[in-house]
């Protein structure tokens, strides 16, 4: 990862932390649910990495989009639908990593 890369990663951690609370506490609980693999995905998503992280609160929008996937359009159905206060969306865990599966968006 580059240096511009890493600052980027950083930025992006630090609006979750002071500007989505609602993303923050989720990931707080599928950390709890899941283990520290949950705080790998984020990071791979923010990275760029396809199909691990992304979530949008208060108008800020992190990570990567779930392009392609099916969770994607069914997530966008659901906000169009019912709103939301926070979305995040979650990838799996590579096999071994974790407590248990890391599917779907929380």
């Amino acid at each position: 990862m580059t240096e511009a890369q890493a600052a980027a990663v950083q930025r992006d951690l630090q609006t979750i932390k002071t500007a989505m609370p609602g993303v923050y506490a989720a990931i707080q609980a599928k950390a709890a649910e899941i283990g520290q693999g949950a705080y790998g995905l984020v990071r791979r998503g923010l990275r760029g990495e396809p199909l691990c992280f992304w979530a949008m609160e208060r108008g800020h929008v992190v990570g990567t989009p779930f392009d392609g996937h099916p969770v994607q359009a069914a997530v966008a159905q659901q906000l169009v639908q019912f709103g939301c206060a926070h979305v995040c969306m979650w990838g799996e865990l590579p096999a071994g990593e974790g407590k248990g599966a890391g599917n779907g968006a929380a």
